[in-house]
């Protein structure tokens, strides 16, 4: 398929042939849900903790006698029902990381960068000619390129001038193509690549990397063939 390509003004300058496994594909819906629900869930903490009866301060003696008083039957202050007791089944520090197959991971961000492609979402751009940080240059770009109320920026490689022009931009963030998840994709209405994002992309996902077989497997059978 072909990819539209715009400058920063807005305007177009050529179509580029992009590779129909990365950019065509049809989405799988179930697998972009479980792949987001493990990323997010990777990013938490995990470091909540409460003390259960036998690790909070107090002591262990008996409050009363067990009979005799016609009161109700007590352990020692450090029970969960008096104030300042321990916590019954409270939360402890846990790792939340769920790992998921390469093939996955994959095929989840495949499917956002067909949808966003497929929707009019995607928008690629030439590389920038920006000597030193300006705002009002990519401001500019995001509104030519219709990227609604948020953007995510993908490069090829790190831009510390870029970077520079667009973390002050409400709304915009910036990844290069190495770093691209599917949850700050899915968190941004457009995604606006350059030619070299583009590029990088189909070298991470694209080719034999889509197929999901081994190199070895694909080379025995090109030899079978030959």
């Amino acid at each position: 398929m072909k990819l539209q390509v715009i400058d920063f003004a807005g305007q177009p300058t050529q179509e580029i042939e992009v590779d129909d496994a990365v950019f065509g594909i049809e989405p799988n819906e179930p697998v972009v849900h479980q792949t987001l629900l493990a990323q997010l869930a990777s990013r938490r903490a995990g470091t909540h903790n409460t003390k259960s009866r036998g690790q909070v301060a107090g002591s262990s003696r008996k409050i009363r006698r067990q009979k005799g008083l016609g009161m109700s039957r007590q352990g020692n202050i450090r029970g969960p029902q008096h104030r300042g007791g321990g916590v019954i089944f409270g939360p402890t520090p846990r790792d939340y990381t769920q790992r998921l197959p390469k093939r996955m991971r994959r095929l989840a961000i495949r499917s956002v960068l067909s949808a966003r492609a497929a929707d009019g979402r995607l928008k690629v751009v030439e590389g920038h000619s920006l000597e030193a940080p300006s705002t009002k240059a990519v401001v500019g770009l995001l509104q030519a390129a219709q990227a609604g109320k948020s953007a995510l920026l993908v490069t090829g490689a790190k831009d510390q001038v870029l970077l520079k022009s667009a973390r002050n931009i409400d709304g915009a963030s910036m990844v290069t193509a190495d770093t691209l998840n599917v949850a700050d994709m899915l968190a941004h209405h457009t995604l606006v690549l350059t030619v070299d994002a583009v590029r990088r992309a189909e070298a991470l996902w694209g080719g034999e990397r889509a197929s999901g077989r081994p190199r070895t497997a694909m080379a025995l059978e090109a030899g079978a063939e030959a």
